[in-house]
């Protein structure tokens, strides 16, 4: 490396994958001279899982369960891309109703996952109250996904042209309350952490990057929208009814970690006034395009024969994706995920490319720590906020 070619007595240091603030398996290889950081280069691909290539080996019904596995703090996102994509290549409607409760649960999933950003972010750079805090509201969202999906985490509730099953009665009003009460807890975060001066000391003009940089470097999400660019894929792509809701994007021009966290800060108000408005306007009708059910099916699939028949197995619900390509995204709490998703006329994907949000804001951290104090490293990285499952696949 021609860094150790200066004569220094640098130090390389390995930071994980084991280590608790890494969220995940990622390792860090830091070059130090003393508490300066020289060069940090990250190591992926401890927590790779083949997650393409087992999307084109399944049915899109098959394959939904396992889609929760990439970013497991925000599954109704990953969900809702993995139906999208066969939606927009079939033309499939989906109903009123189901549009509505998508949204709701959306909002719902992008609160729980800045809250699971919050609370580690906070405990990385020394603040341990606002970790036990998080785990209260998060609960109770978990709650109502576990009222409305039955599974607390890995939901498997999106369906192609709508969603598996209708909200149970009392739900809204619950949720409701919860909105009410949330709102609170933002203001208690605000008032615990926003002018605290040793957070500010921590996280002000820490990581610093401009709107024009984060374009060229492909970030998104609240990284991008903490740099000046007022950005969000909700107001740009128009995607299920997020048009019809009062709301306003997010955004910081000071582009460091502070200016991050107020991104995140004021994305879970907004999120929960679209979820006020969805919940209050929600309509009555179908939760699921029935007609989908009879949409292009396979004639002949293998398993649907005399043999499998004969022992009693269940066939799959199969659709064949039309000999097309497509590229289709959605806004995350990280930032923008997306599928490039190529069809040949079978039930199965022939490419099915995943383009995690996580993946491409890791790029910059070893731009953004250089010539940094190795105690920032935990600061900018924690702002970028990466979850490994998605990163690694």
């Amino acid at each position: 490396m021609s860094i150790l070619a200066t004569g220094k007595d640098l130090m390389r240091v390995n930071m994980g994958p084991h280590h608790p603030s890494m969220h995940g398996v990622l390792r860090l290889i830091v070059t130090l001279d003393g508490e300066d950081v020289i060069d940090c280069e990250p190591i992926l691909g401890y927590l790779h899982r083949g997650m393409e290539k087992i999307a084109e080996n399944r049915t899109i019904i098959q394959y939904l369960p396992y889609v929760t596995r990439w970013d497991y703090l925000a599954t109704m996102f990953t969900e809702a891309i993995t139906v999208n994509g066969p939606e927009q290549l079939g033309n499939i409607q989906v109903p009123k109703r189901a549009s509505y409760i998508r949204v709701i649960m959306l909002e719902l999933s992008r609160i729980a996952s800045h809250l699971l950003w919050l609370g580690p972010f906070m405990a990385d750079i020394g603040a341990q109250t606002p970790f036990f805090y998080i785990f209260r509201e998060r609960e109770l969202v978990y709650d109502l996904f576990e009222a409305a999906t039955g599974m607390r985490m890995m939901h498997n509730y999106f369906r192609i042209g709508g969603i598996a099953a209708d909200l149970p009665h009392g739900w809204i009003e619950k949720c409701l309350d919860f909105c009410d009460y949330f709102l609170t807890g933002v203001v208690e975060y605000q008032k615990l952490i926003t002018r605290n001066p040793v957070f500010l000391e921590r996280v002000e003009g820490v990581g610093v990057f401009g709107g024009e940089e984060a374009i060229n470097w492909g970030l998104s999400g609240p990284t991008l929208r903490a740099s000046g660019i007022e950005w969000d894929l909700r107001k740009v792509d128009h995607y299920e009814c997020y048009d019809e809701f009062d709301w306003e994007v997010q955004w910081q021009k000071e582009g460091d970690s502070l200016a991050r966290y107020l991104v995140r800060i004021g994305e879970m108000t907004e999120s929960i006034k679209i979820i006020q408005q969805a919940l209050e306007g929600v309509p009555g009708g179908p939760y699921e395009n029935l007609e989908i059910r009879c949409f292009a099916r396979e004639s002949d699939p293998e398993w649907n024969d005399f043999e499998d028949r004969f022992i009693s197995k269940k066939p799959s619900p199969t659709f064949e994706l039309p000999k097309q390509e497509l590229y289709v995204r959605v806004e995350a709490p990280k930032g923008e995920l997306g599928i490039f998703l190529i069809g040949d006329q079978s039930s199965f994907p022939w490419r099915w490319k995943i383009r995690p949000p996580g993946f491409i804001n890791l790029q910059i951290l070893p731009q953004l720590v250089k010539r940094m104090k190795l105690a920032d490293i935990m600061t900018i990285l924690g702002s970028i906020d990466i979850i490994m499952g998605e990163v690694d696949r």
